[in-house]
Formats: structure tokens, C-alpha cells, sequence
């Protein structure tokens, strides 16, 4: 029971102004961005430090006190949100947003969970170094929410998920106790690997409260395009030949449709069609390269010949930092100019990248055929094989009918997934949205290792719970 005199107890702890009891206080965290999820809690808590989180959770452990931990509140599948019963404590690592240490020289950087992932950007960029995670959320989602989830992005192709980027974590277990994890090694060989236990985990087997992060050297050429091509098959060979080319590394090849354009210009006053004629589907790439001016170089060789093959149907190349950022606004303003079109029935999967033509040969019909007008956007991550395939309602259609058929639609493309040997959440992780669909794509082995884990961390069931597991 969450009775006044325990609220008051975990009040206590961050001290009032840092715990939110007034519903219009606590809104901006009980809401999801798109508005799917809305939670109740009686407290929100907005601890300032590593020890206060483990203050807090060590009265919860004592307690049975559930507690959701909560980063820039970004995520898309329901994992930050309390449920709506109220029976639940919100933790904010906000305020944990120090950028300890930067280290050129070892390239690392030391940040805390709350620190915004654009802050981050800037402070290795500050110290001559990159850190290449990069997502259209990064001015407001944080470096916690990012571990928790194992955020991908636009540059997984050459850097990895963020899984790939971390060192070290400072974690408080559900105990109270925390966790020294901070290394900055890159050979750590002494017993098992803890810290990807709780990459990715979505705050279900710790709280994530500061992170080792690498870097990496800047380029010093980045070279941006967009290029127009008559379908995905031939969006693979161009990537296939993009990273054989040399010159340089393929830091970003997204693949976007002919809607998507129509999507963000029919929305975005600030957008418009760089090529004069429409293509069938179009690739954003970009090529960086150590060396001054490299990439432009090899780009324009790639493209010259895969026009002459065929592959390629027309090209712009930025000319400009501002000519790039606009080639890149398509990409980035999807998500947000599709509640424009209506309901939206999303799908965040992964196939293997030779089979992303194949697996669009496959669901595309089957979903026309599901809810007939309805309007595929299938866009992403080509060089990852992550795709974002959301379905547009069709046009006049009720929009809670559409929705209504969410399901149905899940269910079909998921089959499609699972026949190519792919995953159901290729970057969001699985939250509540998923939850109920790991049982029909997780080997029983696995899922019984997962539960162990849970357990064994997390006895008495107070970390995020109902979600993942």
C-alpha cells in the first residue's frame, strides 16, 4: 500500500521540490509523445544523484514498492510509462545530467543517465572527438533511456548500436545497492560481461545512472545525398557499391519510399523534393571520411557508374551544410508529419539486409490486401535491416476502425518477419506494445534464461514491472 506515510519517506529522500505530487506537475511524465500510453502514479521523484536513486530504491526494496524508471520520456513502445492503476512510484533521472569526464586521449567520455543525447554530441564535439549516436529524438531523449533501450539510429551502419558504444555503467539494482561498473577498457576479459545485462533491458533489472561511452575521431569530410532509384533491390546494390567504393566510410543509407516525400512536403513548409522528377523509392547516404574531402570524391564515382548501370535514376549531392540538413529533414520529419495522414499502425522490424527486398515483396500486398486504400510507408535503416513499415489509414476511413484492425495487421507482417528469420523490435524494444508477442518469437530456452535473470536481480518484481517480461 502506498499510504501517506511511505510516500512521504520517498518524498523525503529528494527533498519536496523534487517530488511531484500535483497532476499538472507530473503530466509531461505520465503521457507518451504520441499519446498511446497514458499512466497514474501517486509521486513522481527526481533524485539528483547516483545515491539518492539508490536511496529510493532500497526503501522500495524493503517496501515491494514498484518503481518505473523514466529517461527524456522518447520511447515508442510503452516502457517508460507507469501503468494506469497508480499502484506505481515514477523515478526521473533528469537531473542526473553531468558530463563527468571527457577523455580524448582514451576516447571516452563519462555521462550521466539524464544527460540529453545532443548534449553529449556536443561535448565530445567540444573535445575534437564524435560520438555517433544519432536519432531524431537526441535534443530531448537521454543517454539512460538510450542504454536501456539499446537505441540504434542512423549511424548503426558504420558504429553500432548503442550497445557498441558503451564501456562502462553505473547501475543501482533493485536492492538499493550500486553497481561500480565505470571502466574505460576496451580488453576486460575477468568473468562475465554484466553491464549488457542492463543494455536494453528497459529498466527492468536496474536503473541505469551514468555510463562510459566511446568516441571517436571526426571526419573531417562528410558528404550527403540524395539519390532517387526504381526500387529496393536496386537501393541494395547501390549500398553493396557504396561500401566497396573506398574513399571513405558509409556512415547513413536510409531508404524512403515516394509517399514519404509526398508526406513531408504536403506538411512541412520548410521541405521540398530535391530531384525534379518523382521516383519510386529514394536512399539518403552519407559518406564520411577522415581525409579532407574525401568522400566527394568516391560518391561521385559510385553514382556516375550505378546511373550507367541502371541502379541509380538520378542523384543530388549537398552542396552545402544547410543543402544537407534539408536532405536529411525528409528523413527526420516522418514521424512527425504522418499524424497529418491519420491513424498509423507502425511496425519496428529487422530482417537480414540481403532479404529487405524480399521481405517488401512479401508484406507489402498482403497488408493492401488486409485494409484495401490503405498507404504502406516502409522507411529506414537499409544498411542495419531495420525497417520502420508504417501503414497509413486510408483516406475518409474512421480512424479508431483503422486502428481497430492494428492486430491484424501486426500479426500478418510479424508472420513475414519470423519466416525471413527477423525480429519484431529491431531499435524500440518491447515495453508493454510487445510484450504479449515474445512468447510467439522467443525460443522457450531463452525466454526461461530471461525470467532466471529477472529473478535473480530483481526478486521481488519491483523494477518496471509488466514490462518485457
Amino acid at each position: 500500500m502506498l499510504t501517506d506515510d511511505l510516500l512521504a519517506r520517498f518524498a523525503a529522500i529528494v527533498g519536496a521540490p523534487h517530488a511531484l505530487t500535483d497532476p499538472a506537475d507530473q503530466q509531461p511524465y505520465l503521457v507518451e509523445w504520441r499519446d498511446k500510453y497514458r499512466g497514474r502514479t501517486p509521486l513522481v521523484l527526481r533524485p539528483g544523484a547516483v545515491e539518492e536513486v539508490a536511496a529510493i530504491l532500497k526503501l522500495a526494496h524493503e517496501t515491494g514498492t514498484p518503481v518505473v524508471p523514466q529517461g527524456g520520456n522518447t520511447g515508442l513502445v510503452g516502457g517508460q510509462i507507469p501503468h494506469e492503476t497508480g499502484a506505481e512510484i515514477l523515478v526521473s533521472l533528469k537531473r542526473l545530467d553531468r558530463v563527468r569526464a571527457v577523455d580524448p586521449e582514451n576516447d571516452t567520455m563519462d555521462v550521466e543517465a539524464g544527460v540529453t543525447l545532443q548534449r553529449a554530441q556536443e561535448a565530445a564535439e567540444a573535445a575534437g572527438r564524435l560520438f555517433p549516436l544519432s536519432l531524431a529524438s537526441e535534443g530531448s531523449c537521454t543517454i539512460g533511456g538510450n542504454i536501456s533501450t539499446n537505441a540504434g539510429g542512423t549511424a548503426v551502419i558504420a558504429y553500432g548500436n548503442t550497445r557498441d558504444l558503451v564501456l562502462g555503467l553505473e547501475v543501482v539494482l533493485a536492492d538499493g545497492r550500486i553497481w561500480h561498473g565505470m571502466r574505460h577498457l576496451r580488453k576486460d576479459n575477468t568473468g562475465y560481461d554484466l553491464k549488457n545485462l542492463f543494455i536494453g533491458a528497459e529498466g527492468t533489472l536496474g536503473v541505469v545512472t551514468a555510463a562510459v561511452v566511446k568516441l571517436f575521431a571526426r571526419p573531417r569530410s562528410v558528404v550527403t545525398a540524395f539519390v532517387g532509384v526504381p526500387d529496393p533491390a536496386a537501393a541494395l546494390a547501390l549500398l553493396h557499391r557504396a561500401r566497396a567504393a573506398g574513399g571513405g566510410t558509409v556512415t547513413s543509407f536510409e531508404l524512403l519510399p515516394r509517399r514519404a516525400v509526398e508526406f513531408v512536403t504536403r506538411h512541412d513548409p520548410a521541405s521540398r523534393d530535391p530531384l525534379a522528377e518523382p521516383h519510386a523509392w529514394y536512399v539518403l547516404v552519407e559518406i564520411s571520411s577522415t581525409a579532407a574531402g574525401g568522400g566527394t570524391e568516391a560518391l561521385e564515382a559510385v553514382l556516375a557508374d550505378a546511373l550507367e548501370q541502371g541502379i541509380v535514376e538520378d542523384a543530388a549531392i549537398a552542396a552545402s551544410q544547410a543543402q544537407a540538413q534539408s536532405f536529411w529533414r525528409l528523413r527526420e520529419m516522418l514521424s512527425e508529419v504522418q499524424r497529418h495522414e491519420g491513424g498509423s499502425i507502425k511496425h519496428d522490424i529487422s530482417v537480414p539486409v540481403r532479404l529487405v527486398p524480399l521481405f517488401l515483396e512479401k508484406a507489402l500486398p498482403v497488408i493492401e490486401g488486409l485494409v484495401p486504400g490503405c498507404r504502406p510507408l516502409p522507411f529506414g535503416h537499409l544498411g542495419d535491416g531495420n525497417l520502420h513499415l508504417n501503414v497509413s489509414q486510408p483516406v475518409g476511413m474512421d480512424k479508431a476502425a483503422y486502428m481497430a484492425r492494428g492486430e491484424e495487421m501486426n500479426a500478418a507482417v510479424h508472420a513475414i518477419v519470423t519466416e525471413l528469420g527477423g525480429s519484431i523490435s529491431a531499435e524500440h524494444g518491447i515495453g508493454r506494445a510487445k510484450r504479449a508477442l515474445l512468447p510467439g518469437v522467443k525460443d522457450p530456452v531463452e525466454l526461461s534464461l530471461m525470467r532466471a535473470i529477472k529473478a535473480t536481480l530483481d526478486p521481488q518484481g519491483i523494477l518496471n514491472p509488466g514490462k518485457v517480461l
